[in-house]
């Protein structure tokens, strides 16, 4: 008997036409799992989680595992809601995710070799009342907020956005995927896990994710296909004695837009085009850049295959968007926001303008910062850094005005320079080409603006870092 399950269904097809395929390689060739490999550890899988009632969520947090399909194999099998959990997040994040997702048990890596613990939580609640749809997934996100919260997931969305990417981007059975970016992850969830389930792309597990070690690794493996983010890219340019990649033929950046002098430099230097690539963890993929033209600082190409995007302020260069596609998730639990997420719309914080054909993020709303009542867009201010000769990467923030300011809040800015640029030149070139309330009150010169493990640069984390330092700390 078939399964209804969409994901299931392909990978029944899946395994009929390649069993004896390898389909997950280590960095060094080692064949790690033949698809019918895949398909006995699912099965094994069955037997080791134990009784879990219909419904029950199964947190996963094996970072980049081979067994990562067979356990969502066996999940869907059992009917049993997936909660991807990254290991790089604190205990505390951790336990507050079991507890606002429910969870019943955790699956955590064990030796290379092994199968992975099921560990059940004593203190889980009641299974949840899922209603008429069911999730297969739970994506977190915090949002807006340092609160985590999930987002559902039904198999017929994660099958729709697996196709729109591989449609899209041209990716087929004949590539090899380069898994360095988290499973655990939307991006790469989407980009790595699916298409091998659902489309039968091999992949190969990378665990070091330091930039000499990738290229390394990119070439021993053979890699057709690299989804990264911006920070890898940039490490690769900034490096010295740097392999030739032959096989690699398709370069894909997410999580942050791309630099354009990244790219440029990386194209010098690798012969090679990055495509950027924008999403949300609530839709999946919205935008791609197929020619790789990067014409403009956050262009983010045109729309996928299957996605639409209506503009909500139509008159304005710069809005916020609604994203329909098939892909998009049923909503947030446990608490439901019908206006940001429901029905197939999904409305990101993101405000974009169309360019060309395409379109290019210039902001968040969630970051327009409020100088006397006048609203200071930071991708506007940082357009204007950037074509300061010798500043390579730019970053702009509100931080709560000083003490006895009639302001709510002040611009400033963290930069990194060549070595002969000072604030003193970077503060006189803002005052001749932005309004007065436009222009930082302070610009901050570091050698790297830190990004997380997802290769993104909060604003939030750099206004509360640099909200105490009033004046530059003293040399002496």
């Amino acid at each position: 008997m078939k399964s209804s399950d969409p994901l299931l269904e392909m990978w029944e097809k899946t395994i009929a036409r390649k069993r004896d395929v390898p389909a997950i390689f280590a960095a060094n060739g080692e064949i790690l799992r033949t698809f019918g490999e895949i398909e006995q550890r699912a099965r094994d899988l069955l037997q080791s989680i134990g009784v879990l009632p219909e419904g029950s969520v199964l947190a996963i947090q094996i970072g980049n595992h081979e067994d990562w399909p067979s356990i969502l194999i066996g999940c869907l099998r059992r009917h049993l809601v997936v909660l991807p959990l990254d290991q790089s997040i604190s205990e505390q994040q951790r336990d507050d995710a079991l507890q606002i997702c429910h969870a019943k048990a955790v699956v955590s890596a064990v030796p290379s070799g092994d199968f992975p613990r099921v560990l059940p939580l004593r203190t889980a609640p009641t299974t949840p009342d899922w209603g008429e749809n069911p999730p297969s997934l739970l994506k977190l996100t915090s949002g807006t907020t340092a609160t985590p919260r999930a987002i559902r997931f039904r198999s017929e969305q994660l099958l729709a956005d697996c196709n729109q990417i591989c449609e899209t981007m041209g990716i087929a059975d004949d590539d090899l995927n380069f898994g360095v970016i988290p499973i655990s992850h939307s991006y790469g969830f989407s980009n790595l896990l699916t298409p091998l389930i659902a489309r039968r792309v091999p992949l190969v597990i990378s665990r070091d994710r330091t930039p000499r070690a990738i290229l390394a690794d990119l070439v021993r493996s053979k890699a057709t296909v690299f989804p990264g983010m911006p920070v890898f890219y940039q490490a690769f340019c900034e490096m010295e004695h740097v392999p030739a990649l032959s096989k690699l033929r398709l370069c894909i950046s997410a999580g942050a837009p791309l630099p354009m002098a990244i790219a440029k430099k990386f194209q010098e230097k690798f012969n090679l085009a990055i495509h950027s690539f924008y999403g949300a963890s609530e839709c999946g993929g919205i935008c791609y850049d197929r020619d790789a033209t990067n014409p403009s600082e956050g262009f983010v190409g045109e729309l996928m295959k299957g996605v639409n995007l209506e503009m909500i302020d139509s008159n304005g260069s710069a809005t916020q968007v609604r994203v329909r596609s098939t892909a998009v998730g049923d909503g947030y639990f446990p608490e439901p926001d019908n206006e940001k997420l429901s029905d197939g719309i999904f409305v990101p914080d993101d405000l974009l303008a169309r360019e060309g054909s395409g379109f290019r993020i210039v902001g968040r709303i969630s970051d327009v910062i409020n100088v006397a009542g006048k609203k200071v867009n930071p991708a506007e201010v940082e357009a204007h850094l950037l074509r300061f000769s010798g500043v390579r990467q730019a970053v702009v923030f509100g931080r709560p005005a000083g003490p006895g300011a009639l302001r709510n809040e002040e611009v400033s800015a963290c930069v990194v320079t060549a070595p002969n640029v000072s604030e003193t030149d970077l503060l006189q070139f803002c005052r001749g080409g932005l309004s007065t309330w436009q222009v930082p009150k302070q610009i901050f010169i570091v050698d790297a603006i830190p990004a997380n493990d997802r290769g993104k640069i909060s604003r939030r984390e750099l206004s509360r870092r640099f909200s105490a330092t009033r004046q530059k700390p003293s040399l002496s």
